[in-house]
């Protein structure tokens, strides 16, 4: 009778929930220089360079201002994930963040919208309304841009640059409350409009 090991799951994985070996994961890459940009590249594991699929592909590189605006809403909502599957929460670091594919596809909608801010005040209401986007609607919006914009030379394309607009249409501050309409006189006469 042979013996199986207990394997926690915990020790199958690393990063954002990305499998020890082997998979289809993401890669999150922190340069030390604090003014370094961040590249995200999208790891195929052990079916890339197969059958047409490359290794690995760059999806998108950003500023390292645009960034820390970003970073750590995308942290609170994958860590929540992750601890609910009773993974420990890890923490962006500098070097190589390894990420779960979902994960890292629900990042890349975060980040191709970011991409085209003007300001880190901007980044952070993208990440907000991108927080409110369930996960399901983040992988579509992935599959989507992939199909025509993923790579990091198609930043002014389709639905990367849509992206933007879409997470980007308010300000990072609080809405100031609209005035209230003044009553109207009732009609002397019948009107139907």
């Amino acid at each position: 009778m042979t013996q199986t090991k207990n394997v926690k799951p915990a020790d199958q994985f690393e990063g954002f929930g990305a499998a020890t070996f082997g998979a289809h994961i993401f890669h999150v890459e922190i340069p030390v220089s604090a003014k370094g940009d961040i590249t995200v590249v999208e790891d195929y594991g052990l079916k890339g360079g197969e059958n047409g699929v490359p290794p690995r592909e760059t999806r998108v590189v950003l500023p390292r201002r645009f960034w820390s605006a970003i970073a750590e809403t995308a942290r609170k909502d994958f860590a929540a994930r992750l601890k609910s599957k009773k993974l420990a929460s890890p923490r962006w670091t500098t070097g190589d963040n390894k990420v779960d594919r979902m994960l890292g596809k629900e990042l890349c909608v975060l980040v191709w919208a970011a991409e085209h801010a003007n300001s880190a005040d901007e980044c952070k209401a993208i990440a907000a309304r991108w927080a409110a986007f369930k996960p399901e609607e983040r992988w579509w919006l992935f599959s989507q841009t992939a199909a025509e914009a993923g790579l990091p030379e198609d930043k002014e394309a389709g639905w990367r640059k849509a992206l933007y607009y879409a997470l980007s249409s308010g300000k990072a501050e609080p809405r100031q409350k609209r005035s209230i309409r003044p009553e109207e006189e009732p009609p002397t006469s019948l009107q139907l409009f």
